[in-house]
């Protein structure tokens, strides 16, 4: 089975990659220090310190893992390739919400550096899939659990 692609931005590249840097040179080392600890303790099998410190250790190399496979299967978007004449990943865009007229302003980014509350969507939430592909003065209606939301699309910069 192919594994799926990771569309970063570099801003997200290089977040990703000081994150795998952060767990592999500084996270490991406390962590296995927190284990050895825990050990001199004694009786291992009644050892919350150690179990504690072993479900950590897990998480860590899950993430380690989960870190790598994305940064393998990485498409970089740069600034160049974002077109200002539709949205794509990498766009800017102004939306204006047609039943109240309130605008906002979503970066267009991939799912693995998503972060709603910077106003960077996914190309993948009901927000980005309704809008990626679509010109500027486009009407799109967002479907959500609470119905549908009508967006008029006001601006796409990069």
């Amino acid at each position: 089975m192919a594994e799926k692609e990771v569309i970063l931005t570099p801003v997200g590249l290089r977040k990703l990659e000081d994150e795998l840097e952060h767990l592999k040179s500084v996270k490991r080392r406390e962590v296995a220090e927190r284990i050895k600890v825990a050990i001199g303790y004694g009786d291992i099998s009644e050892n919350s310190e150690y179990e504690d410190a072993k479900n950590e250790q897990a998480f860590i190399e899950g993430r380690i893992i989960t870190l790598e496979k994305m940064l393998r299967n990485a498409r970089i978007i740069n600034n160049d390739d974002v077109d200002i004449n539709t949205v794509s990943v990498g766009s800017i865009v102004t939306l204006k919400d047609l039943e109240f007229g309130d605008l906002v302003e979503y970066n267009i980014v991939g799912s693995a550096e998503s972060d709603p509350l910077q106003n960077k969507i996914s190309n993948e939430s009901p927000v980005g899939k309704a809008i990626l592909g679509k010109q500027k003065g486009t009407n799109v209606d967002v479907v959500v659990p609470a119905g549908v939301i009508q967006y008029q699309i006001v601006d796409i910069k990069k």
